[in-house]
Parts: C-alpha cells; sequence; structure tokens
C-alpha cells in the first residue's frame, strides 16, 4: 500500500475526544525508545516516518528512560510539531498542586515545545486527585496543555473523578489493551463509551514477554491474516480499534513496523474473524481487576 493511501485511510479512521477533536485510531508510543544510543538515529527515523504516514499522535512520559523518550520524541518532531499531536504523562508523586507545574515544564523543555496537546496522570497515586485536577486545570489556563487525562484508572477511579470540581474535563484513559487482556470490556470501555470519553490502548501488541509471542503465533490470528493478507500482529492491532472508541497506541522502533502498524488501519474484521478471534482469546464473563504492566 503506498504512503498516500495509508494516509487517506488514518484520515479516515478517527476517534473523537469529548471537546469534537478527533485523531487517529492509531497513534505511536514510546516507552522503552530512547534507552540504547545505538538504536536513536533509527528511532528517530521511525517516529518521523509515523507521523508522515499519518499516525500523528505521540505518547511519551516522564517516566520512560526517566525522560530520554521524550528528549527522543523532542528531536524526532523538530520542524513537524504541527503536525503531531503531542501527548506526555506525569509521575504519580509529581501530580500534586506544587509539584505538577515543574514537571509538566520539564517535560516541555526536553520535549523541545511550549505546550502538549494532551498531559496524563500516568497512575493514581497518593496525591488526592482534587490536588492533580487543580494542577491540570491551572497548567490549561496558563497554555502549557491543552487538556489533561489519565491513565490507568479503573471505574471506581473514572467515577470518582468526575464528582470533582473540573473532572468533567477528562479527555481520555490510557489503560492496556490487546487480545490477551480483554477485561475493560466487562465494565470499564462500556462505561467510556457511555460517558464519550475514549480510551487509549497501550501496549496494543503486548510488547514484551510471552504474551507478544502468543499473538504472533495464535493459529486463529494466523488464519485470519492469510485470509486478509497481512500479517497476525496487524489483525491483533485492527481487532483493538473495532469499536471506533479505542486508541491504540504500537510501539515501533523499525520502519517496517511502523509501516506495519499504519496499515492495520485498512484492515475491516468481518463477524466471523471477531467470532475466531473470541473463541481463540475469550472475552471477559466477570470484572477482574484492572490489568496494568
Amino acid at each position: 500500500m503506498d504512503s498516500e493511501k495509508i494516509r487517506q485511510i488514518l484520515q479516515q479512521r478517527t476517534v473523537a475526544l469529548p471537546d469534537g477533536i478527533r485523531l487517529p485510531a492509531i497513534g505511536q508510543g514510546t516507552w522503552n525508545i530512547g534507552d540504547v544510543p545505538a538504536k536513536r538515529e533509527q528511532e528517530i527515523s521511525a517516529l518521523q516516518l509515523g507521523v508522515e504516514l499519518g499516525m500523528t499522535l505521540i505518547d511519551t512520559a516522564e517516566m520512560y528512560g526517566e525522560g530520554k523518550s521524550e528528549r527522543l520524541t523532542g528531536e524526532a518532531i523538530q520542524g513537524k510539531r504541527e503536525q503531531v499531536f503531542l501527548v506526555s504523562k506525569v509521575y504519580p508523586h509529581n501530580a500534586g498542586t506544587k509539584d505538577i507545574y515543574r514537571a509538566c515544564e520539564n517535560s516541555l523543555e526536553r520535549l523541545g515545545t511550549d505546550t502538549l496537546d494532551l498531559y496524563l496522570l500516568h497512575w493514581r497515586g497518593r496525591i488526592p486527585l482534587e490536588e492533580t485536577v487543580e494542577g491540570m486545570e491551572q497548567l490549561k489556563k496558563d497554555g502549557k496543555i491543552k487538556r489533561w487525562g489519565v491513565s490507568n484508572f479503573d471505574v471506581d477511579d473514572m467515577e470518582e473523578l468526575l464528582q470533582i470540581p473540573g473532572g468533567e474535563n477528562c479527555a481520555v484513559n490510557q489503560v492496556l489493551y490487546h487480545l490477551g487482556s480483554r477485561g475493560i470490556e466487562y465494565e470499564l470501555l462500556p462505561w467510556h463509551m457511555e460517558h464519550g470519553i475514549p480510551i487509549m490502548a497501550y501496549s496494543p501488541l503486548a510488547q514484551g514477554g510471552s504474551p507478544h509471542k502468543n499473538l504472533q503465533t495464535n493459529q486463529a490470528l494466523k488464519k485470519i491474516a492469510e485470509k486478509h493478507h497481512v500479517e497476525p500482529l496487524q489483525i491483533a492491532l485492527a481487532w483493538t480499534i473495532r469499536s471506533g472508541h479505542v486508541i491504540s497506541i504500537p510501539k515501533a522502533g523499525q520502519p517496517q513496523h511502523v509501516t506495519a502498524n499504519a496499515e492495520a488501519a485498512a484492515i475491516e474484521l468481518m463477524d466471523e474473524d471477531l467470532k475466531m478471534l473470541d473463541e481463540a482469546f475469550p472475552p471477559p464473563n466477570h470484572k477482574p481487576p484492572l490489568d496494568v504492566i
């Protein structure tokens, strides 16, 4: 598939945030990117290729390599900032009113930009949510961020958040979601769909460890991939965005993987495909604890 066709598909395959802005259903993650100096140029080129193909959402965090991923991302988007929807995340211990401003400014400096399109609380810590919301809202007023959200929040956390003044401004919840981890489908994903707050799926290809290998070798995935003339992991990625309410952010440090991820947006899974995947990776029949990495 040529680059222009991929871009057109990603422009059409979008997910809306509560404020109406539409984002490509497949973006780019940066977990572990920037950790190995020898891979730096290749990883920068991979991120840049992703942007060129239409995967303009890039997600990073101050935790990733203790700022290394943000620095690499900043280098990759030099001269391309206006094309990119930039996301970063704050450590829970930096999410109080005293520290969140400093943490955000440090991220902005590493990224080489004046503002973030989206700033997330990485996971819930000991600092009261009221403080974090207050800090996020102040960052918005001061133009440091355009919108904010959370990560690794379950239904109870989200309901508590919405009771806090300003909490209704939460734009997204980033959680683990892939074929081998479907727990959010029982309650959390339906809750988000009802409230119009999209899910952002991290590690949608089960990056890291045996789950990733299981996706590559699963016979149902292989059979469906052969039918669609694609790779099994492309089917797995297309599956995560099938509802229209999920943005997936796979990491890819190599150009060929970036292209494969972008092309997955073109895959339309059929009912028979979804049935086979349900048999191979059963959906939850009860509410499990929120799965995290």
